[in-house]
């Protein structure tokens, strides 16, 4: 048997594994399946089509799975997906996704999700990414592996924001954020590539330096997007299985980018 406080309210068709936990206070909907090792605390809110994974840790006064705030919503079956071992603080809201996109909306494995954070209907959340306290992505947002989102720094629907990338605090985002870069500032632009990320997670300096000569096409050399996507493609390393991956990732972002990039 589940560990459920008895204040608690859980719909008996909930599918729940028996080592979940849940806190005082909390209601559970219908819907919703909890893996393995997974804590809810005190007065959470989980509803809707809502799964999530094992060995999440989700505290008090969250709300998952309420329906999209989304004027086109008519009562869809959309889903909310939550990987393994993610750190979801106080107060977060994250919302099932819409007919119009995905119909789901998505957060991956390992992410540290602090107080405050609103994940909007549709968005494709990555894994091992940070989100800082009041950090706010709007519909359809994709975000990559390793993302930082600083405090107060809001996403505009429909961009991305590629892997590894950094988002200054109070940064107001309309256009997607290229793999490994910083971006910060108001106006929003980018400062530089995230090296020191890059560094703590053991890029090597092959790694560095073919993401050095990417980023210098792209902001520091004059050429048009077109042009600098030609040159990323020139590099003698873009076919190499090491500094060649990250190439064609920026590559392959630039090709994909809806909205122009930051720059």
């Amino acid at each position: 048997m589940a560990k459920i406080h008895p204040t608690a309210i859980v719909d008996p068709m909930a599918e729940l594994d028996a080592t979940v936990e849940i806190g005082p206070y909390s209601v559970i909907g219908p819907k919703v399946k909890i893996g393995a090792g997974t804590c809810i605390k005190s007065h959470v809110v989980i509803e809707g089509n809502t799964t999530i994974g094992r060995d999440n840790l989700i505290y008090q006064f969250c709300s998952l799975g309420a329906a999209p705030q989304d004027k086109k919503y008519r009562g869809e079956d959309t889903r909310l997906e939550i990987g393994d071992r993610n750190t979801i603080r106080e107060f977060c809201s994250f919302n099932t996704g819409t007919v119009q996109d995905a119909g789901t909306t998505r957060l991956g494995n390992d992410n540290w999700i602090l107080a405050y954070v609103h994940l909007a209907h549709d968005c494709q959340v990555g894994s091992n990414t940070i989100f800082s306290n009041n950090a706010t992505l709007a519909g359809h947002v994709h975000v990559g592996d390793w993302v930082i989102m600083s405090g107060f720094a809001a996403v505009h629907q429909f961009c991305k924001i590629g892997d590894h990338a950094f988002v200054g605090m109070n940064a107001s985002l309309s256009q997607d954020v290229p793999p490994y870069v910083l971006a910060a500032g108001t106006p929003i632009a980018v400062r530089g590539l995230n090296i020191e990320g890059l560094k703590r997670r053991g890029f090597s300096g092959e790694d560095i330096a073919a993401i050095r000569r990417a980023y210098k096409l792209i902001y520091k050399s004059g050429l048009t997007l077109d042009e600098a996507k030609a040159a990323i493609e020139a590099d003698p390393a873009y076919q190499n299985e090491d500094g060649g991956a990250h190439l064609r990732r920026m590559r392959e972002f630039l090709d994909n980018a809806t909205r122009g990039i930051v720059r």
